[in-house]
């Protein structure tokens, strides 16, 4: 891999290492939300959150729509996503019992607000693919 693309992977990772920034992003995931709502859904002040946006774009991992007065976030591109999610499943496998993407369809709703479930499946990612 050529070394200017390992330096934006390490990036990428540098911004997610920070809890706030983690937040925001799985917050980020399969929709839209302004910082205000984004502050309210992690518990940080919203000038706070403001900040960490302002890093997440800089990085290209989220971006703006300007609706009004109103800024509003989304995740830069499905890949950013894929990685936050997996990240998050792959740190449940860390605690004890079943990770909560392997449980029951109805289980499942309540981890995440936009996970794509199927009839026939008990374990799904957020892009409809199987975990």
């Amino acid at each position: 891999m050529p070394t200017d693309q390992v330096d934006l992977v390490v990036a990428v990772f540098r911004m997610l290492a920070d809890p706030t920034r983690v937040q925001v992003l799985w917050a980020l995931v399969g929709r839209e939300m302004s910082v205000n709502d984004l502050a309210d859904h992690v518990g940080k002040p919203a000038a706070s959150v403001s900040q960490h946006l302002a890093k997440l774009r800089i990085a290209r991992l989220v971006r703006t729509r300007r609706d009004g007065t109103t800024i509003f976030y989304t995740l830069e591109n499905d890949h950013i996503g894929e990685l936050v999610t997996d990240a998050v499943f792959n740190a449940e496998h860390a605690g004890p019992g079943v990770p909560g993407h392997h449980r029951e369809t109805d289980e499942l709703r309540t981890l995440h607000h936009d996970t794509t479930f199927t009839a026939d499946s008990t374990s799904v990612r957020s892009t409809g693919r199987r975990a």
